[in-house]
């Protein structure tokens, strides 16, 4: 019986609803410094949304101290209502601040990185769904900084090609494109809109279209997957050359959103980490508090692709 299990036979839930209780090592510290708080203010002063803060993301502490941070593009509210995210949901009715590329810029200025992560809610309610937004973002923050490794984690853009390829027109250095969870639990925890094979579909068209972009997913664990499907997601992904993964514990946001199935070890992490590798990806992050955008991922692709560049140069 798993732990959630367990949790809803208990007296105390049918009193009162409550999350299921975290193991020791999904324990951590309240953010707090000045360099968090600076960021925090910062991005309230621009209006800028950040994933961190609207996903509650437990590394917010440690990667703002960091000086590390997801942008969310296009606004706090999302088109779209996945069973496992915090984000709001509804119909922003067309409104975007056309001037945000310009402010992410300012603001990436001020925090001194030299590896971003962009990101966005989905916005089917705008003709393109935002890919022109997105591309801009990305074209301005090169403009201002053409050393600045730019990460993208995008809407699937519901699989159309056109909305893809401004993406790849941008020139990002990694493209990200979540599979979130495995084929059969994957109309349980996503949008209707959603789909796995669209997602694998984004990615291998990116690596057909630009062999040089990087492509990136991520798999939440304790959703009820089992290993033949975790396995079988992963040799889907490197079927269609999916150069990144990352394994994350999926944690309940509230009670609106699915609850844990179970939770995985430090151990298991680690475990898949290892297979994960043995099947030829770049690089594998994972662990319990592992995100999409992940410091010691973000570090290991910036060493990849400045010694990249570094050739490049050489050659020329």
């Amino acid at each position: 019986m798993t732990e959630a299990e367990k949790l809803s036979k208990s007296p105390v839930s049918k009193k009162r609803k409550t999350l299921s209780p975290k193991p020791r090592w999904l324990k951590v510290q309240a953010p707090a410094g000045e360099r968090f708080h600076h960021l925090k203010d910062l991005f309230k002063e621009l209006n800028l949304a950040t994933v961190c803060q609207e996903a509650r993301c437990p590394n917010i502490g440690e990667c703002w101290k960091g000086g590390t941070a997801t942008i969310m593009l296009m606004g706090e509210v999302c088109t779209r209502g996945c069973r496992f995210c915090h984000v709001k949901s509804g119909n922003p009715a067309g409104l975007i601040d056309q001037q945000e590329p310009e402010k992410v810029g300012f603001a990436l200025g001020q925090m001194g990185l030299d590896y971003v992560v962009l990101t966005s809610v989905d916005r089917d309610d705008i003709p393109d769904q935002g890919a022109s937004h997105f591309g801009r973002t990305v074209e301005i923050i090169k403009e201002n900084d053409p050393n600045l490794i730019v990460e993208v984690l995008t809407p699937d853009f519901q699989g159309k090609r056109e909305f893809i390829d401004r993406i790849i027109q941008a020139k990002p250095e990694v493209i990200a494109q979540n599979v979130e969870t495995v084929e059969r639990l994957t109309k349980k925890v996503r949008d209707r809109r959603a789909g796995y094979w669209q997602t694998l579909g984004y990615l291998e068209y990116v690596k057909q279209q630009d062999p040089t972009r990087y492509t990136k997913t991520s798999i939440m664990l304790g959703l009820g997957e089992t290993d033949v499907e975790v396995r079988q997601t992963l040799k889907d992904l490197r079927s269609v050359g999916c150069d990144v993964v990352t394994f994350g514990q999926y944690l309940q946001p509230s009670f609106k959103q699915l609850p844990v199935e179970r939770f995985y070890s430090p151990e298991e992490f680690a475990a898949w980490q290892e297979e994960a590798e043995s099947m030829g990806f770049l690089y594998v992050a994972s662990g319990p508090l592992v995100r999409s955008s992940y410091k010691a991922g973000e570090f290991f692709m910036k060493g990849v692709i400045d010694k990249k560049r570094q050739q490049e140069n050489e050659v020329k």
